[in-house]
């Protein structure tokens, strides 16, 4: 198997699993709507349902509208991060554990959407001045990592090639 789908299938099943058996304790273990503080003023425990997208987008749209656009919407995305995986050269590590990440993560809330009909939320910061993040789960900080990973990713390409002499192509041997 090689180096890069290795990387993938581990970080993709370390995501949704981490993701599901967190989403299942907080259901079994929190009321709807409960928040435990974990430390105080700063970060909660809490049980919501997110029936939009992320900052709650379009969740006042009808649900018979609304969740068949996301489920579609996921099933789109679950396919293009493979059609990425595929051509990612064979030992591009970092980019097949960003994919792996943000694969997991779509997943875990596609479940989610299908098992409770929105997605399970659970994890809840306080900012400054009393403004509270949007809560979120462990899938969606998946999606954050992976996402930022190749950003850098990215960055770190940019600047290998403004580095390199005219006329070669950038060593990808090291990823």
């Amino acid at each position: 198997m090689a180096a890069k789908s290795r990387f993938f299938f581990i970080a993709f099943a370390i995501s949704l699993v981490l993701d599901q058996l967190s989403k299942t304790w907080v259901v079994e273990t929190l009321a709807f709507s409960d928040r435990v503080s974990v430390i105080e003023g700063f970060f909660y425990l809490t049980h919501v349902r997110n029936p939009g997208a992320a900052f709650s987008l379009f969740a006042d749209a009808p649900a018979s509208i609304r969740a068949p656009f996301f489920i579609v919407t996921t099933l789109i995305a679950i396919g293009l991060i493979l059609s990425f995986f595929r051509k990612l050269s064979p030992g591009d590590r970092l980019s097949a554990l960003a994919l792996g990440l943000i694969l997991g993560g779509a997943v875990g809330n596609l479940l989610d959407r299908l098992i409770y009909g929105a997605v399970v939320d659970f994890l809840r910061l306080q900012l400054w001045g009393g403004y509270s993040w949007p809560d979120f789960n462990v899938a969606d900080s998946s999606i954050v990592i992976g996402v930022a990973l190749l950003v850098l990713e990215l960055f770190a390409s940019e600047g290998e090639s403004l580095t390199d002499p005219p006329g070669t192509e950038p060593d990808s041997a090291h990823r």
